[in-house]
C-alpha cells in the first residue's frame, strides 16, 4: 500500500523559547479513532492532502495516536483571571502538536484538543466530550464565514472511548489551527514565575510571529502592547456587532494575535438584551453581553502590567507609558463599533447625529425585546413582520429618521442597501440550531443536519432562499439558554 504524505510542513519556533513555558508532552492515544468531520477547505488552504488526512494514518495523527514527522508535541504553560481570580493553569487537556507552515508561507498553530492529561490537567482527566467538540467546530467557521477573526476546526475525531462528566459521554479530539495559541495569560505566567530575560523571550517571540517589524520601533514592547490592544478593540467590537457572546472572556482566553479562541460556554444572542449571558458559571454577569467591551480593557491593563518590566527601567515612565497606550483603547473599540453600526444601516458617511439614530434603535428593540439580528435583516430587505417592533408607533417614527438620514449621504438608496447587505447577516448560528445539529450527531450518529447548517452558515451574507428556514427564532421557552464548559 502507498503511505500518502498529508503535508505537514513543521517549523516549531515556540518549542525553542525558555523550557519555563512548556511541558514536552504526547497526546494518550485513544482506542476506536473514527473521523467525524473534517474540514476540506481548511485544509486546502493549509496545504494539506485530504485523501491522507481521511486515511488511517491520517486519522491516527488527528486522534493523537501518531506523531507526525516533524513535529514536536507540548504544553503550553500559561496564568490567567478566571472570573476576576489569578492562577496557575496551562493546557490541561490539550497538545500543540507543532507550527505548520503553510504553501503561502503563513504559520499556524496545530493543537489536539481532548488530548489526554498533561501536567497541568489539575485533576482533570484532559479528555473532551463529542458535542462541545462539535460546538467548537460549528461555531468557530461560522465566525470565519462572518469575517470576525478566530481559531479555525480542522477536523473531529471520535475516540471510541466514554468519558465521564455528569453522565457518561462519547470522547472526541478536535484539532484547533490558529494563528498561535500566545494568550495575555501566557505574559501574565512569565511576569510572576519567569525572569525579566525569560518575559523578553516571549515577548520577542510574539513581535516576530504577529507583528514583524516591530522590533524596528523605537520601544518595541510598547509597540507590541499598542498592537495588541488595536487588534482586541476590533475584535469585541465585531463581538457586540454580530450579536456573539463569547461567555467566558478570562485572561487565559484572550489572544495576542486578535482571534477569539475557546468555544465553550458561548453562544448568538436572540433577543437584544445587554444583560445576556448563557454561561453556567456566570451567575453575576460578569461576561454578560453588555460588559464584553469593558472585560476586554481590563483583560489589556493585565497585560500592560505584564509587560511593565520591558516598557521602561523607571517604573513610574513605564506605568505612564501602558497607561497611555490603554487610554487609546475606549476610542479605537467606539470607533470600530460605530463604523460598524453605521455601516448595519447603510449609512456611507459620518454625521454629527448617528451616535444618537443608532441608540434610539437599540433602546426601541430592547424595549420592544426584538431579536437583534432579525431587526437588521428586516430592515435590509425592508419586510417588517413578526416582531412587536415593527408595529410600534415609535419604530415609525425611528424609520422615517432613519429614511432622512440616509437620503443625506452621497451614496444611492441601492448602494445604501447593498452595504447593509454585506453587514447584517441573513443566518446566524442559532442556539436552538446548534442544539439540534448537536443531538442529530452525538444521539444518533446523524450528521446530515449539522452538514446542512454549516452549508447555511458558510456564506452568512448570501440571503439565500435556503437559509429562511435558519432565520426563524426558537419556539418560546420559560427556561433560558445555558451554554456549559466542555469541562
Amino acid at each position: 500500500m502507498i503511505k500518502l504524505d498529508a503535508g505537514w510542513t513543521f517549523d516549531n519556533r515556540y518549542a525553542r523559547l525558555p523550557e519555563r513555558f512548556f511541558s514536552r508532552v504526547s497526546p494518550t492515544p485513544v482506542r476506536a479513532p473514527k473521523l467525524a468531520v473534517l474540514n476540506r477547505s481548511l485544509a486546502a488552504e493549509l496545504g494539506l492532502n485530504e485523501e491522507a488526512l481521511r486515511s488511517e494514518a491520517g486519522v491516527a495523527v488527528l486522534a493523537g495516536n501518531r506523531i507526525p514527522d516533524g513535529a514536536e508535541p507540548l504544553a503550553q504553560a500559561y496564568a490567567g483571571h478566571q472570573f476576576g481570580y489569578f492562577t496557575m493553569l496551562g493546557d490541561g487537556r490539550a497538545v500543540l502538536i507543532g507550527e505548520h507552515v503553510t504553501p503561502s508561507g503563513k504559520r499556524v498553530d496545530i493543537q489536539l484538543k481532548g488530548s489526554g492529561r498533561t501536567p497541568y490537567s489539575r485533576g482533570g482527566d484532559g479528555r473532551a466530550a463529542l458535542g462541545p467538540m462539535l460546538r467548537e467546530y460549528i461555531v468557530s467557521e461560522a465566525m470565519h464565514a462572518l469575517g470576525i477573526p478566530t481559531t479555525r476546526s480542522l477536523a473531529v475525531v471520535t475516540t471510541g472511548e466514554a468519558i465521564r462528566r455528569e453522565t457518561e459521554l462519547p470522547g472526541a479530539v478536535l484539532t484547533r489551527v490558529a494563528s498561535s495559541h500566545l494568550r495575555v495569560g501566557t505574559f501574565q505566567y512569565a511576569a510572576q514565575w519567569g525572569t525579566k530575560e525569560e518575559l523578553r523571550a516571549l515577548a520577542d517571540y510574539a513581535l516576530e510571529r504577529h507583528f514583524p517589524g516591530g522590533e524596528e520601533t523605537e520601544n518595541r514592547y510598547l509597540f507590541l502592547l499598542e498592537q495588541v490592544i488595536a487588534r482586541q478593540a476590533a475584535l469585541i467590537a465585531q463581538w457586540q456587532l454580530i450579536g456573539f457572546v463569547h461567555g467566558v472572556m478570562n485572561t487565559d482566553n484572550m489572544t495576542i494575535s486578535g482571534e477569539t479562541i475557546d468555544y465553550g460556554p458561548c453562544a448568538f444572542m436572540d433577543t437584544y438584551d445587554l444583560k445576556t449571558v448563557f454561561s453556567s458559571i456566570d451567575t453575576e454577569g460578569r461576561y454578560a453581553y453588555g460588559n464584553q467591551p469593558y472585560i476586554g480593557g481590563w483583560n489589556l491593563a493585565r497585560l500592560a502590567e505584564s509587560l511593565l518590566p520591558l516598557l521602561n527601567e523607571d517604573e513610574k515612565k513605564a506605568v505612564a507609558l501602558a497607561q497611555e497606550a490603554l487610554d487609546q483603547y475606549p476610542t479605537l473599540y467606539h470607533r470600530h463599533w460605530l463604523d460598524g453600526m453605521r455601516a448595519k444601516l447603510g449609512l456611507a458617511e459620518a454625521q454629527e447625529g448617528d451616535g444618537g439614530l443608532i441608540a434610539d434603535l437599540l433602546r426601541l428593540m430592547e424595549q420592544y425585546r426584538a431579536d437583534y439580528t432579525n431587526t437588521f435583516r428586516a430592515l435590509t430587505l425592508g419586510e417588517y413582520t413578526g416582531m412587536a417592533l415593527f408595529d410600534a408607533s415609535e419604530f415609525r417614527e425611528w424609520h422615517e429618521r432613519w429614511q432622512t438620514r440616509l437620503s443625506q449621504d452621497s451614496v444611492s438608496r441601492e448602494e445604501a442597501y447593498e452595504r447593509m447587505r454585506l453587514h447584517n447577516p441573513a443566518v446566524i448560528p442559532r442556539n436552538h440550531r446548534v442544539e439540534e445539529a448537536l443531538a442529530a450527531a452525538v444521539d444518533d450518529g446523524d450528521y446530515s443536519v449539522m452538514e446542512r447548517f454549516l452549508e447555511a452558515l458558510a456564506d452568512p451574507y448570501a440571503y439565500s432562499l435556503k437559509q429562511a428556514e435558519y432565520a426563524e427564532l426558537p419556539p418560546p421557552s420559560h427556561r433560558p439558554y445555558r451554554t456549559f464548559c466542555g469541562t
